[in-house]
């Protein structure tokens, strides 16, 4: 027997619940193809006999019709519901409403979110609800805590920030969202500090012998809205020379070293780009940069040769997302301004159109507790900005953590990012 005769006998397996509706489906086609013939006047009339003859028939005939028809749809629509149920527990209630979501969902506009850290898995919850055509780009370059333990101890790039990217695109039970966050704390051995979805994903590495294998693996599992990919599958280590000449190397060294950043890059220099990422970019309607720390998030993405090449390129809209809040002893007293030119310094030209910043108040009470720390709000120049050729957008855009952290609203900018895209349509077209 035959894979493909194997699989279509299948159906007929019990436990299915299908064979019932299959059959009702038989009986009504049955019944609407005899109709139908009835109400042409054929000579089938003489099979009925006592029903009425040959006058009769073409009102026999609708009525058969009529029954079958409404065994079709009755068969047709439970067929579809048992499918469905098996597939997806929430279908029974609001199969119509799934249906029609997912559609909604799949002919949205096509989307390529640049960045890492909280800052795009952020982004990436707001857009989710626009568009499954979505692809976060996230960089791999982390060499801290259990990313960078696992970086040292099995040489695949750092999946934390795809791991924080694949949660927030997941459409799968909380419980499974739990569980790819759960972090080993107090345990003896080696598995104190580490987060299970790092080692799922580089688990699934060592198993598929492909860290972009083990993404798609690690997307299936999540069933998550859209695809996260890595700007690079080669292991590359962020380093920075500082405005006293010094050099940090890695991403946790650079941002922890207390100094004024001139310029960060990758080593080794110009790694080769994942081609999906490249496809996605050349394909976008939309592609969204940032948020997230402007140089050990946002621009090393752009160290990829290949990436800022496609960027550059693309005929998408092009929007940056410039972070609230400054980072201290990365972006300490930047305003937005200085966000653009941090990276046009290390792309040649800035690689957007719009710069969307938050025109909303932050309570004081939050603002105090982020200057103990050597943070701030970052400055809305929206002159400086416009002054650059690019064009500054405002918007409400800032939420507050459950521990009283600054964040953007992820429906907030998504929305706003929706808007530009609508109000730029007719220039695509």
């Amino acid at each position: 027997m035959t894979s493909a005769l194997r699989r279509t006998l299948g159906w007929l397996y019990p436990g299915l619940k299908v064979k019932r509706w299959l059959a009702l489906l038989t009986v009504g086609l049955a019944a609407v193809s005899f109709g139908t013939l009835l109400i042409a006047n054929l000579r089938v009339f003489e099979l009925i006999g006592p029903l009425g003859g040959p006058r009769r028939a073409p009102m026999v005939g609708a009525l058969a019709a009529l029954l079958g028809l409404f065994l079709v749809a009755i068969s047709l629509r439970q067929l579809v519901r048992s499918v469905a149920c098996a597939l997806h527990p929430e279908a029974d209630s609001r199969l119509v409403d799934l249906m029609l979501n997912q559609r909604r969902l799949q002919g949205g506009p096509r989307v390529a979110a640049i960045g890492g850290g909280t800052g795009l898995s952020t982004l990436l919850r707001g857009l989710k609800a626009f568009t499954t055509n979505l692809t976060a780009v996230a960089t791999v370059a982390d060499d801290g805590g259990s990313s960078g333990r696992l970086r040292a101890d099995m040489g695949v790039p750092a999946p934390g920030d795809i791991r924080n990217c694949l949660v927030a695109l997941a459409d799968s039970e909380p419980l499974m969202t739990e569980l790819l966050q759960y972090r080993f704390n107090g345990q003896s051995g080696g598995l104190n500090g580490h987060s299970f979805g790092n080692l799922l994903i580089a688990a699934l590495t060592e198993i598929t012998g492909d860290f972009e294998q083990a993404i798609r693996e690690a997307s299936r599992v999540l069933a998550i809205r859209g695809r996260v990919l890595p700007p690079t599958a080669e292991p590359v280590t962020i380093c920075a020379k500082m405005t006293d000449g010094s050099v940090v190397r890695g991403e946790s060294a650079v941002t922890g070293a207390g100094k004024q950043i001139d310029y960060v890059y990758m080593d080794p220099p110009g790694p080769r780009a994942v081609a999906e990422v490249i496809r996605a970019i050349e394909e976008a309607d939309l592609i969204v940069v940032g948020p997230g720390s402007t140089f050990t998030s946002v621009i090393p993405n752009f160290l990829v040769p290949e990436v800022a090449e496609a960027v550059r390129g693309a005929h998408a809209i092009k929007v940056f997302v410039c972070n609230i809040m400054t980072q201290p002893g990365e972006t300490t007293g930047f305003s937005a301004a200085d966000h653009v030119r941090a990276i046009q310094r290390h792309t040649g030209e800035v690689p957007f159109d719009y710069v969307l910043l938050n025109s909303a108040p932050v309570d004081d009470g939050v603002l105090r507790k982020y200057r103990a720390t050597g943070a701030d709000l970052v400055e809305p120049d929206y002159t400086e900005v416009a002054r650059m050729g690019l064009i500054p957008v405002r918007a409400e855009l800032v939420s507050l953590s459950p521990d009283g952290w600054v964040r953007h609203d992820p429906e907030a900018v998504a929305a706003k990012l929706m808007e530009l895209l609508e109000e730029r349509a007719p220039v695509l077209v």
